[in-house]
């Protein structure tokens, strides 16, 4: 008769790196997005910077909500 053995697993610790990879993954596609959006729409520079800063601090305020 075999016996059953717990073993342990690692996954459920390493929780905060898989939410830190897919949280960078999307800002730096949200804001990407967005930023070669007005450069599309042949902004000048400094809307396409300033759409690229309000991205990112929108961006960090729904993460900071999220979490």
């Amino acid at each position: 008769m075999s016996r059953l053995r717990r073993e342990s697993h690692r996954a459920s610790r390493a929780r905060w790196l898989r939410a830190a990879v897919l949280g960078a993954n999307d800002g730096i596609i949200s804001t990407a997005s967005l930023v070669l959006g007005m450069a599309a729409a042949a902004s000048g520079r400094h809307a396409v910077l300033l759409a690229g800063v309000a991205g990112w601090i929108a961006g960090a305020m729904s993460m900071a909500t999220g979490e």
